[in-house]
């Protein structure tokens, strides 16, 4: 089974890629477990959600490895998680990056703001190119910090899809490493 992660800052095109990465290799896709949290409590998060939101994640994540597919897509991981807790409340629980670096993940596409505009669906809330970027600055930070492989998607739309199509491609005729 290989692993993709799609992270980076909102509207930069993850659940589109994910979903057409899924279309054209198949495979599983585990979508933003906090969408589904938000729609069920009808009201913002506050840090005392963050363990049940990461919680959530996790038990799709694992529900989809269980599946053991030849690829699992995750729109997001606990990265989003742990950032979005930051930014938005100044702190995070401890456990949550202890839970990231405790799982294999193949391969990070991470997202970069520029190229594309923000668009509002009503749960975003960075329509600010540079809360954008500091986002995608953190993501990659921590990425290369703790020696996450991971590949920087840029452009259009047209180029964003080529790109993690091309990387997807690369992942798969990859033999795993065990």
């Amino acid at each position: 089974m290989k692993v993709l992660v799609l992270s980076g800052p909102e509207s930069s095109g993850k659940s589109w890629l994910a979903e057409g990465i899924q279309q054209r290799f198949g495979g599983v896709l585990v979508g933003e477990y906090v969408r589904h949290f938000m729609e069920q409590t009808q009201r913002d998060t506050c840090l005392a959600d963050i363990p049940a939101i990461a919680r959530g994640q996790l038990a799709w994540e694992d529900q989809a490895r269980a599946q053991a597919p030849q690829l699992l897509i995750l729109d997001t991981h606990l990265l989003s998680n742990q950032l979005w807790s930051l930014a938005l409340f100044g702190d995070c629980p401890g456990w949550i990056e202890e839970a990231l670096l405790a799982r294999h993940y193949d391969l990070h596409l991470l997202l970069s703001p520029e190229g594309v505009a923000w668009t509002g669906d009503g749960l975003r809330c960075q329509p600010d190119l540079a809360q954008r970027q500091a986002f995608f600055d953190a993501s990659h930070a921590w990425l290369q910090q703790h020696q996450r492989r991971f590949e920087v998607v840029t452009g259009d739309w047209t180029a964003r899809r080529e790109q993690a199509f091309a990387a997807v491609e690369h992942l798969l005729a990859t033999p795993n490493q065990g």
